[in-house]
């Protein structure tokens, strides 16, 4: 996080800019989509083949974890327990990949 933003963290205040985009022109936003190096390798159709996915929903449970692990995770900031998730899924979709070989 960049040292300007930290005491705007700590208040609590949104470091995104979501509202931005409201106040662009069309051709001022795809500018900026354009010159998005995240996006410089999503083909224009990317949409064509997208599948709709609607989530499961969560289950609450009480999960103990390494505190080394908690404390490497959380100052990464919210959404720390989805990435979390996610590098579950992962795992999970390696065992299924590497048991149906």
């Amino acid at each position: 996080m960049a040292p300007e933003a930290q005491p705007r963290r700590a208040n609590g205040e949104s470091l995104t800019d979501c509202h931005h985009p409201d106040t662009m022109t069309e051709a001022e936003l795809e500018a900026a989509i354009a010159s998005d190096p995240d996006w410089k390798d999503i083909p224009a159709d990317w949409y064509k083949d997208a599948i709709p996915v609607t989530p499961s929903p969560k289950q609450l449970l009480s999960l103990r974890l390494d505190a080394d692990l908690v404390a490497w995770r959380r100052p990464q900031g919210p959404g720390y327990q989805t990435r979390m998730n996610a590098v579950l899924r992962a795992d999970l979709a390696a065992a299924r990949k590497n048991t149906t070989l």
